[in-house]
């Protein structure tokens, strides 16, 4: 049993822990990757969601190695055995564990934007991870959470080793993970798609839980999930802030989603601004594992044109103007589509694009284009460079400095959104 990604993974998970949906649950994440993960179980168990912050203590000299963790509240778990065999001193131990607590601070703060964390006393606590490695971090999460009153607390992930998992038991009242292969190497053996999750895109899946569970978002905002028909039956989600004065639908990249955290975060900047957003597949999951379907960018942007014209016919949102946000093939799909002299898009950003294999289709763009490559994307941005000498429409390149494809480092992925709200709003309001 393999996942396609975190979003796939929290969905079976959630099935698992059915039986616990109750009044007095509380859905915990480890960031980051846990949180994406807790975020599929809070919203299937209709709970509350939050982070639950630990740090790795790693041996100096081996940094991936650890010989224990700290957690809030003081928390501190050592691993006896790791620390003999490294011969580590009291000093060396002291020494690390204050860097890792400063660091702790620091992310705990940025984490919950100054919010204070959700009530654990009295709870049941589910702890969501991943997957279980060592369990190191996992028993640290743990006495955190009956630090902070838990009645009860359980430890949940898709996957770990049968060892790692036997080793919470002491410290969590159940254990619940479903999937124990006999080979087990590293967590992301078992996920097709197991790409870094930034600190914003854990922000903003903790915002979207707030807002859910205070009422924010039906008061701000209307969420729902749709059925596009266009051919083939495609699943969107489709949010329109009060007032919105755009909409834009997003076409992601192959090996991603709808439920992409990476496209969530910026929807939610997107939304923040006055504008709906329409996070929807271009294929259906039968489509989506075959490599003839996934780069068919002219089956894509047709795709993207059928459901343009879905979003036209929908009442109350018919009218608000239509911009294009794609990220690699899928912001050919959209520049493909945007080329079509009938499709009356009014702006699109690409993200890590690849305008290139939509060349033939690029000098037919009327929509102004903004296009976001990280500086150390180097490939991509040299072909955005080049794709750029073939549009004829208003566009612009940015780049943000030392940012990777997926822009995993701290504040890549907010200043995409900032760029890509800015670019929107001052485009489709002139419509």
């Amino acid at each position: 049993m393999s996942f396609l990604d975190r979003q796939d993974a929290g969905r079976h998970l959630a099935v698992q822990l059915r039986h616990l949906c109750g009044a007095d649950v509380v859905v915990t994440g480890l960031p980051a990757g846990g949180v994406v993960v807790a975020a599929e179980v809070a919203e299937e168990l209709h709970a509350p969601l939050d982070v639950i912050v630990v740090r790795r203590l790693g041996v100096p000299f081996q940094p991936e190695y650890a010989f224990g963790a700290i957690g809030e509240e003081s928390v501190r778990v050592l691993n006896h055995y790791v620390i003999r065999q490294t011969g580590l001193t009291s000093a060396q131990i002291i020494a690390v564990e204050a860097h890792e607590r400063m660091m702790l601070t620091r992310r705990v703060q940025q984490l919950r934007a100054n919010r204070e964390p959700v009530p654990l006393a009295g709870k049941t606590v589910i702890i969501v991870d991943d997957g279980i490695a060592t369990g190191a971090t996992a028993r640290a999460a743990c006495l955190v959470a009956r630090a902070r009153g838990a009645r009860r607390v359980v430890f949940a992930a898709p996957v770990g080793p049968a060892g790692g998992v036997a080793s919470l038991h002491q410290a969590a009242d159940e254990v619940i993970c479903p999937y124990m292969p006999a080979e087990f190497y590293a967590i992301g053996q078992w996920y097709a798609d197991f790409s870094q999750v930034t600190d914003e895109e854990v922000a903003a899946l903790l915002d979207k839980a707030v807002a859910q569970m205070t009422g924010q978002a039906s008061a701000d905002a209307r969420t729902a999930d749709v059925v596009i028909n266009c051919g083939v039956r495609l699943a969107g989600t489709l949010t329109i802030p009060e007032h919105a004065t755009g909409l834009v639908v997003f076409a992601h990249g192959s090996g991603s989603s709808r439920r992409s955290p990476r496209n969530q975060s910026v929807a939610a900047t997107l939304n923040r601004a006055g504008l709906g957003t329409l996070l929807t597949d271009l294929l259906t999951a039968d489509e989506e594992l075959s490599h003839a379907y996934v780069f068919n960018v002219r089956l894509l942007a047709s795709r993207l044109g059928r459901i343009t014209a879905w979003l036209r016919g929908q009442a109350g949102v018919g009218r608000l103007p239509v911009g294009y946000f794609g990220a690699s093939t899928g912001a050919a799909a959209a520049l493909w589509a945007a080329a079509d002299p009938e499709s009356g898009i009014a702006a699109v950003v690409s993200r890590g694009g690849r305008p290139d294999l939509a060349v033939d289709r690029l000098a037919e763009v009327r929509a102004p284009t903004l296009l976001i490559v990280g500086g150390a994307d180097e490939e991509v941005l040299a072909l955005n460079r080049s794709a750029q000498q073939q549009l004829t429409c208003e566009n612009h390149l940015a780049v943000i400095p030392g940012a990777t494809h997926l822009f995993g480092e701290p504040g890549a992925l907010k200043k995409v959104g900032d760029l890509a709200a800015e670019w929107f709003t001052g485009h489709l309001q002139d419509r």
